[in-house]
């Protein structure tokens, strides 16, 4: 293969977010570690050492922090600054928007199905909604092509049970238009393309889209 086609090889999903779900009420207990100390490291330590997520668990407690310190580092500092003094519902906000900029695969979805589906005025999201994108994304992406099928049910029920706790997705499976903050919004706006684009609203004056 020479090096024009090498370069348009789409890189590999990241599919390792079958443990826990929004995480927003670790992010809570991590964020403020963050603020103190400035490393991540220090923060994973930390939180171990004192059991800060207060789990039955060692093990347990090994995955969830480095699930949550995954997710809060793809925030900024300032986002994550956020995360100590927001209401609840902007928490889980800002932790989907950590999501969907962690896993790549979510943040497509959350863009390509969720949201083009509400701007469509299409009522719900379900499970074949997924599947069907999932099918489509393994045309370029061969680790799809090779996972289990238990393993897609396990991320499709994490991703589903994310848009639940998000306040963005029903229980009977209906799309939540999101209703997010002033502060939210210029904080996932200012980004290029702008992270609103992951959340079922309506375009705002000002957003860049992705290409």
């Amino acid at each position: 293969m020479n090096d024009a086609a090498a370069s348009v090889v789409p890189v590999c999903y990241s599919l390792s977010f079958t443990t826990g779900t929004l995480l927003a009420r670790e992010a809570a207990l991590l964020a403020p570690l963050y603020a103190q100390h400035r490393d991540w490291e220090e923060v994973r330590c930390l939180a171990l050492d004192c059991n800060v997520l207060q789990v039955r668990t060692h093990s347990t407690g090994i995955r969830l922090v480095r699930e949550t310190v995954k997710r809060l580092s793809a925030l900024t500092d300032d986002e994550v600054a956020l995360v100590t003094e927001v209401t609840a519902s902007e928490r889980s906000h800002l932790m989907w928007a950590a999501a969907c900029r962690r896993y790549e695969l979510i943040g497509e979805f959350a863009e390509e199905v969720l949201r083009e589906r509400f701007l469509l005025l299409a009522p719900t999201l379900g499970h074949q909604d997924f599947d069907s994108f999932v099918r489509s994304k393994a045309l370029w992406h061969e680790e799809l092509v090779e996972i289990k099928d238990s393993t897609l049910r396990k991320l499709r029920s994490n991703v589903f049970r994310m848009l639940k706790e998000a306040g963005l997705l029903s229980v009977a499976g209906r799309i939540m238009p999101a209703l997010l903050s002033e502060r939210l919004s210029v904080a996932l706006g200012s980004h290029t393309p702008s992270d609103l684009r992951f959340f079922p609203i309506r375009p705002m004056a000002g957003e860049v889209t992705a290409l």
